[in-house]
């Protein structure tokens, strides 16, 4: 049977979109030569701006102190229990239908990074630089984990910087990814010069033209993808048929603003070209569907959507969510709108794990080995600006949803022992363990070590995440 499918996925036509379906294609034509192939496994960070204070995290039954009312942020001993029968927080609850996939790891510290409105590199990198002039290094003393994971994964993009600025005149920034030591990775902030980018540059000749002509991607693709429907079954079939649906995605190009819950608008939106938008939540919901389908595509392993990370955009505002003030009002406590700042922080990082989750759903509707695409992949969210709006990194609370593969034992909630107590571990530690479940067999931590921690072992990955 293998053989006549084989040379059946050999045999597809692709016509003008070859070029950009060929990815796709060669991942059924490597599993129809060798079904026991592993799929690939991919990686998407997700970084928000100004800070993720650790009360937000921790579910809602269970009474985490203030790092006020314990010893530098964080228990004396370690805390590790299901989250089984545990409500999600608020701003957490659009991924609950994967609890089971999700894991919330606290009391991690990064105090090496140094702190302030933004870690910018720092922040995925684990490694110092110093305080610049406004408080915040921008120093790249070495690859930060998702340009690790880039090399240690490479795709037809090694990696893939999508994200949004408070300045809509940036196109392209370098806030958070670095490929190496003073080589910053590019974080693409215009999701119509992303998607020509993306989508556009991966045809070539008169198919370029057409491309750019039509400027949409479901037009140039979509007899394309139906005619190669017509000639395979089974898994395969359902495979293309879930790469169609993902383009028809990137096809509605207008504000979803009005769908989005918790608004506080008293009227939809004015319907506009998300693509090209000047409202913030419309461009990052634009990039979150690109960066799904550059992963269905197959075009990268890793994927990092920044939202407004970097010191040089933390006090974006969102003004989609019926906001006036920004995040550096909310970070200094502000209300506005009749909510406290707790409310308006909780709203906007609801807001991201609502477009999380949207991604979460596109991956796992695509067929994959004996599962599917989510089931290799592993989503971490975090803010560049680790405990809070001043942030001292005493503590780095993070969220990741998938067990790659089912290398991870998730559902849980962790929080590990606070700076300077027995036990405790660091963004360093979790960071090697990514470049464990991404395939390395080293276990020499990633980033810098902490020369205030040395006489606590700080080394390796966290085995405990393990399954």
């Amino acid at each position: 049977m293998l053989l006549p499918r084989r040379d059946l996925l050999k045999g597809l036509t692709l016509g003008a979109g070859g070029t950009m379906l060929s990815p796709l294609v060669a991942q059924l034509q490597a599993k129809a030569v060798a079904p026991a192939t592993p799929a690939p496994k991919r990686f998407v960070f997700v970084v928000e701006s100004n800070g993720f204070t650790p009360q937000q995290a921790a579910p809602v039954d269970y009474k985490r102190k203030s790092r006020h009312q314990r010893p530098l942020g964080g228990a004396s001993e370690m805390v590790d229990f299901a989250l089984t029968d545990h409500k999600l927080p608020n701003a957490l609850e659009p991924i609950a239908p994967w609890k089971d996939k999700v894991t919330i790891v606290q009391g991690l510290s990064g105090k090496v990074c140094g702190g302030g409105h933004s870690n910018n590199f720092q922040a995925l990198g684990a490694f110092g630089g110093g305080r610049g002039n406004g408080g915040e290094s921008t120093a790249i003393l070495g690859p930060t984990i998702d340009g690790a994971i880039a090399r240690q994964l490479p795709g037809i993009f090694p990696h893939i910087g999508l994200g949004i600025s408070k300045r809509l005149e940036n196109n392209i920034i370098y806030n958070v990814s670095a490929w190496d030591e003073n080589k910053g990775l590019p974080t693409m902030c215009k999701p119509d010069n992303a998607y020509a980018t993306l989508f556009g540059s991966v045809a070539g000749g008169q198919a370029r033209q057409e491309f750019a002509a039509k400027n949409n991607l479901l037009d140039f693709l979509k007899d394309d993808i139906r005619k190669a429907q017509k000639g395979l079954s089974g898994q395969e079939r359902e495979q293309f048929g879930a790469y169609l649906e993902t383009f028809e995605t990137l096809r509605n190009r207008q504000s979803r603003l009005n769908e989005i819950q918790d608004t506080l608008r008293e009227k939809g939106p004015v319907v506009s070209d998300k693509y090209s938008s000047t409202v913030e939540t419309d461009r990052l919901d634009a990039q979150f569907d690109l960066g799904a389908a550059a992963l269905i595509c197959g075009l990268t392993n890793v994927l990092t959507l920044s939202s407004a990370a970097g010191v040089r955009d933390f006090d974006i505002c969102f003004t989609g969510l019926g906001l006036t003030k920004g995040k550096h009002h909310t970070g200094h406590g502000g209300s506005q709108n009749g909510m406290t700042w707790y409310e308006v922080s909780q709203m906007i990082r609801r807001f991201h794990f609502t477009l999380i989750a949207r991604l979460a759903k596109k991956l796992e509707a695509v067929p994959e080995g004996d599962g599917n695409m989510l089931d290799n992949t592993l989503i971490v969210y975090l803010s560049d600006g680790a405990e809070g709006h001043h942030s001292r990194c005493w503590e780095w609370p993070m969220v990741m949803l998938g067990n790659v593969a089912g290398q991870l034992k998730t559902g849980r909630y962790i929080d590990y022992p606070a700076y300077g107590f027995k036990g405790h571990r660091t963004t360093g530690n979790l960071y090697t363990t990514f470049m464990k479940l991404a395939g390395s067999k080293s276990d020499a931590t990633f980033g810098m070590q902490d020369p205030n921690l040395k006489d606590i072992d700080t080394h390796g990955p966290l085995y405990e995440l393990f399954a």
